[in-house]
């Protein structure tokens, strides 16, 4: 009973870093595309709601993430803790994992690049500009370079988020 209580408890952790895994790009693209309304000029009051919110989502990212990983390797380990071995997966299941792995370093690694190269420069580059006056149209250009950059890669990252939503589903398959 304590072992499925246990797993359980993962399995809730998991499931909800899953959701944020896959709601995080997914609401920021909403934001992204209302954004784009106003198209490649620099509207600096809007701009800063967009970047601030952006920007401060990252942390929240990193601990879905992290709450995957750590629920998914304590998902396995559980079940040795009470039965001395780990589950066998059959062939649907195993390859499920497999994917669902490759999918979670994938989203890592789009997190990586934005997390430590196109934020920071974004922020960098914001820094320079003021509400009500005309900014550096050099700097203007590569702000909105940057961010169609990050944009493609979150992009990239929604569909590693939405396949590891349905990889997940595969694991548990027996047959």
């Amino acid at each position: 009973m304590a072992e499925q209580i246990i797993n359980s408890i993962l399995l809730a952790l998991h499931n909800i870093a899953l959701v944020g895994c896959a709601a995080a790009p997914f609401y920021n693209r909403n934001l992204v595309a209302q954004r784009a309304q106003y198209g490649p000029k620099l509207h600096y009051e809007l701009d800063k709601v967009v970047e601030d919110t952006l920007q401060k989502n990252a942390p929240y990212c990193m601990v879905f993430i992290t709450v995957l990983w750590l629920t998914g390797i304590g998902m396995p380990l559980n079940s040795y803790l009470f039965n001395g071995t780990f589950r066998e997966l059959n062939s649907v299941a195993a390859v499920a994992l497999a994917l669902k792995l490759s999918s979670v370093v994938g989203m890592m690694v789009i997190m990586g690049m934005i997390f430590l190269r196109l934020n920071p420069r974004l922020r960098q580059i914001f820094a320079q500009f003021e509400p009500g006056k005309d900014a550096d149209p050099e700097l203007v250009r590569e702000f909105f370079q940057k961010r169609a950059r990050r944009k493609a890669v979150c992009e990239i990252c929604l569909k590693f988020a939405i396949a590891v939503l349905v990889f997940s589903a595969f694991i548990g398959f027996r047959g």
